[in-house]
């Protein structure tokens, strides 16, 4: 069957790095394949990990400052706020993927893991990919504009870095960090969407969330750093080589100070930090049983952030029921 056949260009298939069996390919049509991999919808993971900022700063803005008395609803964040982040996610993970695989057609040729994606294996056409990155890239605005309008402008900003990263692997060893800088905007979002501006929790949350995505793409990057070496891809899997899980230590630990003074400073409850300490023990065993010589090992932690996500969210919004319930208790 197509789904498990690993795609090339004398056979459709799977993408090399996708689950066995996805639905992607048990529900659409073969010829929607290729965008489905392009916006890499059978590896859910990308827009997971793009989402939780947001979340995260909608979470953390919803309970900032709270007052005794706050009635419930108004100390959690906005259902719709949040579908509309899980959408743009989706889209703008997408277009950003699609325009990555425009960029990097040439490089994924030369890339085991990569060459089975649609534009190197010749299922689609760079026309096509430009076609479907617009269309991506307009669904991801019509959810930009349903926010303020400081919130649009900031949205809009972080398109200059998205469109340079792409660029940074053949120019710099911390690719990585403009990934970062790319895939934590929406730290900011969430705050400015609630409020209208910029303040230093969003700022310092902001910093965590560069720092957590340096961390779990290096660990990512180690898939790839032999091919990497011979094609002149540079990344901090190839920068930190056997000091990862010291780099490894500070980024995270870096990541959870930060968040706990962006906690702090928007006077989030002490319940909040149950959150972070949980996905610090997370972090720690990432850590601890990381082998960098196993491909496999790491595209499994690399996944498991997810549950960082969940952890930290969870914990803000437990510390906003907290602070609506404590009086009851």
């Amino acid at each position: 069957m197509g789904m498990e056949t690993i795609q090339s260009k004398a056979a459709q298939g799977r993408v090399a790095d996708a689950p066995n069996g996805h639905w992607v390919y048990r529900v659409l049509p073969r010829a929607v394949w290729p965008y489905a991999q392009l916006a890499r919808w059978d590896r859910p993971i990308g827009w997971q990990l793009l989402l939780w900022p947001c979340w995260w700063s909608a979470a953390l803005a919803a309970s900032a400052y709270p007052r005794p008395g706050d009635p419930l609803l108004s100390l959690l964040p906005a259902p719709l706020y949040l579908v509309l982040f899980l959408v743009g996610a989706i889209a703008m993970r997408g277009a950003g993927c699609t325009y990555n695989d425009i960029v990097d057609e040439g490089i994924d040729n030369q890339v085991e893991r990569t060459r089975s994606r649609p534009l190197p294996s010749g299922q689609t056409t760079r026309r096509r990919a430009w076609l479907f990155l617009v269309l991506q890239a307009l669904v991801g605005l019509a959810v930009l504009l349903q926010f303020n309008s400081f919130a649009i402008l900031l949205g809009i900003c972080s398109l200059v870095i998205v469109a340079i990263y792409p660029f940074m692997k053949r120019i710099t060893n911390w690719p990585q960090l403009f990934l970062g800088l790319a895939f934590s905007w929406g730290a900011l979002m969430g705050w400015a969407v609630e409020f209208g501006d910029l303040d230093g929790p969003a700022i310092m949350l902001y910093i965590g969330s560069i720092l957590w995505v340096i961390g779990y793409d290096t660990i990512y990057a180690h898939q790839d750093k032999e091919d990497d070496a011979i094609v002149g891809v540079r990344s901090t899997a190839r920068l930190f080589g056997d000091n990862t899980k010291a780099w490894l230590a500070g980024l995270y630990g870096g990541t959870l100070i930060c968040f706990a003074i962006a906690f702090a400073s928007a006077q989030a409850p002490v319940v909040a930090l149950a959150g972070l300490i949980a996905a610090g023990a997370h972090m720690a065993r990432q850590i601890t049983v990381l082998d960098i010589n196993d491909p496999d090992q790491c595209l499994r932690l690399f996944r498991s952030n997810n549950q960082v996500g969940w952890l930290i969210f969870l914990g803000l919004i437990g510390g906003a029921l907290w602070v609506a319930l404590k009086p009851l208790v």
